[in-house]
């Protein structure tokens, strides 16, 4: 039973380890309980953002101890996709609460052993670079002087290089300096929000202008570092660029799916542009599932692989039952994770990312 705490507590009573004006916002009215993917697979209030959020409230208070087993498992359980956000009346801000969650829960023992390897390869430039030297990812302008810069991403430059060599097909004039390194998104959602928060300055100084991305998590963390003036996503940059339709053809029209990218949508509020830009290519089928989340969630499908599949398992049948051609994506998580699923269906839905869609790839 999750603890119903209040954290209207005088300050004395509080540890501090959330920002009272983000706790205190929720109201407990349970609109963000249908929106969350967790509470539908289990239909536990302790699997809910609300019931998350009573679980902090009790953390805060020391009602709870940090080593709790529900406070440790719910931590872990959440996919961190924010659709509880865009409908909650009083705008709790619960991404950014559970980073402050994960920043004090998992400095510690709390953390898995898997997230080492991944923070510690993209926690320094010369190694995200190096980690795509054998790679063809795009290249250009490398002095950056142009007024938008292209973000490589760090493992998408490594699993996904032809993605950025599309989206500067697309935008021939987007630089693309090679002293970028990591974001920090993958540093900020998993219990390193300062490290992750200076990364992303470091980006934001090592790219000059406009950020242009190709990953819609990356997009929502540089924007709440940076602020959303300075980054745009692609799929937002070309619209906003009104660029125009590719030329007619002979050839047949896919049937195109879309998956959109939860931090994207959720937490920026982009979820039209990739839709428009579809629409003008194929024939574009708006999955029912399309705007909740795969299961990718950053790391989600590398530490809780089987839950993530569950998650999957809805979109996948969705897929089967459209007949779909591809299934775009703006994100190199939601990549990998349909990928995998197409192959574990044996499915013969193609994923492609929506710069590689515009780009002309088959």
């Amino acid at each position: 039973m999750t603890p119903q705490t209040s954290s209207q507590e005088p300050a004395a009573k509080r540890r501090g380890i959330f920002t009272p004006e983000l706790l205190d916002r929720c109201i407990s009215c349970g609109f963000c309980l249908p929106a969350c993917p967790t509470y539908s697979l289990t239909r536990d209030e302790t699997s809910s953002p609300r019931g998350r959020i009573n679980l902090m409230r009790a953390i805060e208070t020391g009602e709870l101890a940090e080593d709790d087993p529900t406070v440790v498992e719910e931590s872990s359980f959440c996919l961190g996709c924010r659709a509880c956000e865009p409908v909650c009346p009083a705008g709790v801000q619960y991404g950014a609460l559970l980073e402050e969650w994960r920043d004090h829960l998992w400095h510690g023992k709390h953390r898995s052993v898997k997230l080492h390897p991944m923070l510690w390869a993209v926690d320094a430039p010369s190694r995200v670079r190096l980690m795509g030297l054998p790679r063809r990812h795009a290249k250009g302008a490398a002095d950056g002087s142009g007024s938008a810069c292209l973000m490589l991403g760090c493992f998408e430059r490594v699993l996904y290089p032809r993605v950025s060599r599309s989206a500067r097909e697309l935008d021939p004039e987007l630089s693309v300096p090679s002293s970028q390194g990591c974001c920090g998104a993958l540093h900020a959602h998993n219990g390193e929000l300062e490290r992750g928060n200076e990364l992303a300055r470091e980006l934001g100084e090592a790219l000059p202008g406009t950020i242009v991305t190709t990953s819609g998590g990356c997009s929502a963390h540089l924007a709440s570092v940076l602020g959303s003036e300075r980054v745009k996503e692609l799929s937002q940059w070309l619209v906003e660029k009104e660029e125009k339709p590719a030329e007619e053809t002979s050839t047949p029209r896919l049937r195109i799916g879309f998956q959109d990218s939860c931090h994207l949508r959720n937490g920026l509020g982009v979820w039209r542009q990739p839709r428009e830009l579809i629409a003008r290519i194929g024939e574009y089928v708006e999955l029912p599932s399309a705007s909740a989340c795969c299961g990718a969630a950053g790391t989600y499908a590398i530490l809780r692989p089987e839950d993530s599949a569950r998650v999957l398992d809805k979109h996948l049948d969705e897929i089967a039952e459209a007949d779909l051609d591809v299934i775009a994506v703006v994100n190199p998580g939601c990549y990998r994770q349909l990928q995998q699923g197409m192959r574990r269906r044996k499915l013969r839905t193609k994923v492609l990312h929506v710069a590689e869609l515009m780009a002309g790839v088959r």
